[in-house]
This record gives C-alpha cells, sequence and structure tokens, in this order.
C-alpha cells in the first residue's frame, strides 16, 4: 500500500503492554452540535473544544453563515453580526456529515435555510429523513433539489413528533429538532428521542441561553418555544468515545491504563462487557481504570444499540479486541448494519472473521503488523488497537479519518508506552522520479520520543 507524496500514517510497533493514566479531551459529538447552536443564540463559547479537523470544519462552516469564530486555548467562541447567512455550501457540508446541525437552528432564526446534503461519513447510507419530519412537523416547508435541502418557514409552531427510525432514534435528528423547537411558537414534545449524553449537554448549553427544555436524557423532550435566546458558556463532556478507545487500547495490550476526566456512567454498556469476558475495570467519580484478567479473557457476544447500550462508535475497536481472544465472538451491529469496512483491513493483519449478515463472526487468535488503511473514523481507530497488540509493526494509512475524531491520539498513546509515531513518507513513484533515487525516502516523525519500549506481558 504505497502512500502518497507527503500523505501523513501512523507507525504502530506492537507487542507493548501500555500502563498509565491519560486525560481525556471533550466530546465532539457534543461540541459540533452546540457550535451549530450558537446560530440561535447569537454566539457563545464552548470551553474543552477538541482541536480536531470535524471541529474545525464546523467553524468553517459557522465562519460562511456569518459568524466570527476564535479559539482560545480549550475555548471556542462564536460572534454573529446582524448579517446571518443561510446558506451551508457542498464544499464544506460534504466534509462532514454532522453539518446537519445547522440546519434546525438556520430555519428557527432566518425563517430559511438551503444546506448540501452531508457527507463526511463511510459507515453506509445514513438519509436525512428524520431530520426532515422534525421540521416539517414544526410547520417547515422543505424539498430537496439538486443535491440541497431547502427549507421554509414564517414561524415554526409547537407540535408532538414521533422521530425513531426503522435502526431506533437519531441523535442528529433529535439535536436538529430540539433546537429549532426552542424558538418555536408553543410547545413541542419529541418522542423516541434519543437519550444519548451529548443529547443532555445540548439541552444544558440551551437552557443555559434561556430555552425551555425537559427530559433531555429521556425518551420524551418536551420544549416550551420562546422568543429568543442569549449568547452564553458551556464546558462540555468527557468524549466517551475517546475513553472507551483508551480503556480498549488497554485491554487489547493486556495492560492498566486509566482514564481521567471522564463520566463513567456514560460508560456502563463496555465496562459491563470489559468485566463479563474477565477484565478488571474499577472506577470511581471522573475515572476509569482497566486491569488485565487473572486468566485467559473470554469471548463475547457484542450487540450495539442506542444508548445506553453499547454504543456503534465502539464497534470497531471491540471487534479488534476480540480478535485477541481466543475463542468465538459475536459482534452484531443494530445501529448501522454496513459498518464492517474495518473487517477486511483488520484480516489483512492477520483477524479472522467473517460477516453474516449484519454479524461478524470473530474466532481471535494471534494479529501480525501489515499495512493497513482507515476507512472511516472509528474503523481508523480500531487498526492503532489491533496493531497495538500485533507482533511486528504496522503503518495506518489514511489518518484524516482518525484526525476528525481523535485528539493527539499517537501523542496520548505514546505517554501510555505506546511504540508509536506520525511518520510522513515519500511515496516510491515519487522517489523514482527524483534523482537520489538512492537516498532512503525522507521520513519525518513527531518530535517527542516514546517512552521505554514495555514488553506486553500476557496473562498464563
Amino acid at each position: 500500500m504505497e502512500p502518497k507524496n507527503g500523505e501523513a500514517l501512523l507507525e504502530v510497533k506492537g507487542g507493548v503492554s501500555l500502563r498509565g493514566e491519560v486525560e481525556i479531551s471533550g466530546a465532539k459529538n457534543a461540541a459540533l452540535p452546540i457550535m451549530a447552536a450558537t446560530i440561535l443564540t447569537g454566539g457563545g463559547t464552548v470551553v474543552d473544544a477538541p482541536c480536531l479537523l470535524d471541529v474545525a470544519t464546523m467553524a468553517e462552516l459557522l465562519r460562511c453563515l456569518g459568524a466570527d469564530v476564535k479559539r482560545r486555548n480549550s475555548a471556542v467562541e462564536v460572534t454573529f453580526g446582524k448579517r446571518l447567512g443561510y446558506e451551508a455550501p457542498y464544499e464544506i457540508v460534504s466534509r462532514m456529515r454532522a453539518s446537519v446541525c445547522v440546519l434546525g437552528p438556520l430555519v428557527a432564526r432566518c425563517g430559511r435555510a438551503r444546506l448540501a446534503l452531508p457527507g463526511g461519513c463511510a459507515i453506509g447510507h445514513r438519509p436525512v429523513d428524520l431530520h426532515i419530519k422534525g421540521l416539517t412537523a414544526l410547520g417547515a416547508r422543505v424539498r430537496v433539489e439538486g443535491g440541497y435541502i431547502v427549507a421554509e418557514a414564517a414561524r415554526l409552531r409547537g407540535a408532538h413528533i414521533q422521530l425513531a427510525g426503522p435502526a431506533g432514534p437519531s441523535v442528529l435528528a433529535t439535536a436538529n429538532t430540539m433546537m429549532a423547537a426552542t424558538l418555536a411558537q408553543g410547545k413541542t414534545v419529541i418522542e423516541q428521542a434519543a437519550c444519548e449524553p451529548e443529547i443532555v449537554d445540548l439541552a444544558n448549553f440551551l437552557i443555559k441561553a434561556g430555552a425551555k427544555i425537559e427530559g433531555a436524557g429521556t425518551q420524551t423532550i418536551t420544549i416550551e418555544g420562546v422568543s429568543n435566546l442569549e449568547p452564553a458558556e458551556h464546558r462540555i463532556i468527557a468524549d466517551r468515545i475517546e475513553a472507551g478507545t483508551f480503556l480498549l487500547a488497554g485491554a487489547i495490550t493486556r495492560g492498566c491504563v486509566t482514564v481521567k476526566r471522564c463520566v463513567p456512567r456514560h460508560l456502563s454498556s463496555l465496562i459491563a462487557a470489559l468485566r463479563e469476558s474477565g477484565f478488571i475495570v474499577e472506577h470511581n467519580d471522573t475515572s476509569v481504570t482497566v486491569a488485565p484478567p487473572r486468566k485467559e479473557p473470554a469471548p463475547l457476544s457484542v450487540v450495539t444499540s442506542p444508548y445506553p447500550g453499547f454504543p456503534t462508535d465502539l464497534q470497531a475497536q471491540m471487534m479488534a479486541l476480540l480478535a485477541t481472544i481466543r475463542g468465538v465472538s459475536t459482534v452484531t451491529e443494530r445501529v448501522f448494519p454496513e459498518r464492517f469496512r474495518h473487517v477486511a483491513e483488520l484480516c489483512r493483519l492477520g483477524a479472522r472473521i467473517r460477516k453474516e449478515g449484519a454479524t461478524a463472526v470473530i474466532e481471535g487468535g494471534e494479529l501480525c503488523g501489515a499495512d493497513v488503511k482507515a476507512t472511516d473514523l472509528r474503523a481508523g481507530a480500531a487498526l492503532v488497537l489491533a496493531g497495538l497488540a500485533a507482533s511486528g509493526v504496522t503503518y495506518v494509512h489514511k489518518l484524516h479519518h482518525i484526525d476528525r475524531g481523535y485528539e493527539r491520539l499517537e501523542v496520548k498513546l505514546a505517554k501510555l508506552g505506546a511504540r508509536i509515531r506520525r511518520l510522513v513518507r515519500e511515496s516510491a513513484s515519487h522517489r523514482r522520479r527524483s534523482r537520489s533515487d538512492s537516498v532512503a525516502p525522507p521520513l519525518h516523525d513527531t518530535p517527542a520520543e516514546p517512552p521505554p519500549f514495555r514488553r506486553m506481558r500476557r496473562p498464563a
């Protein structure tokens, strides 16, 4: 797998048992809708916003709509002037699906919106039907034409809305409908709403801005519309998916890792699964520690489902772990049944996985380093984890996927003892065109040296 000239990749040398503590960043999936909600409030400050490609893309989109967006240390400050745009162009929206979060706020604030159909994900078909259903129920006239969603409404009106789709509740559709309803006339009740912690965090920001919202975190959310909202400052919750990824990194290397500044109850399904397999998991109010099992870990049957079930965003990382556990495990994907593109890449590392409909059957064993490519954000994290457990060296390509959702992943892993570094390598075809064929390809890595090499100790 030849990298493009100047393309970044991760070099992972396996066989290291991770040990230590890691602090978790703010939640990307909370930061993005809250940033979109500043359209309703005329601005705001999002504290602990992670430095990620997706956050930068949302900032770019808000600037396109007329906002002044600045980063000050860990905070993103958004200010809107008197002039607010209503069109979200394809060249920005196509890079990130969460761009759809501006749809509801634009219709509520401007009375109209023109949004390119969203992109940015490679985990199967994810229609915008529920977003349109929510806005239509609130009185908006919505149509799709020329690759754009066009919505108009003189004033949104409160309504009773059933919002679940074939795969259950939609987090982004719940967020969009809830945001739009804050400025609607009258009361809105959203039934079968998503219960994810990120929805609760968004509601808390909106309440600080003056919204009247009850029931966030349950399947029924009630919103009493108000005439206007004010700018607010809000510290977002910790990223439960990043926390889960680092716990799985500790588990897959049979190490001892503590994730700090997290909310353990947001990780209850993962903690239960790790304990069922035999791993030792302890936690207090703000941290979780995973340690190796006292005997060989047991295979598992994992089924993804909406919160508080096992998160689909940890499915690929869990599959990487199960590929190292002897016996037969299964992973059934109930949220995005097509989310299995990482299977082929894990198999390149020696994993024995076969797909049966929406279920992957995994026969655990040894992994061996190879060149692999990230096919989406969480798949990329899974490949890094698999590389940590594999013998030899693994090169993970297509890092832009990982950079969308993990803040300095390789730096944090290196502090836990991982032998990992980011490289920028010339491709072979580029070298053949150069005059210095006899010179080794330039390799640029991260400046920080990783901690001393520690061999992985597996249980007897």
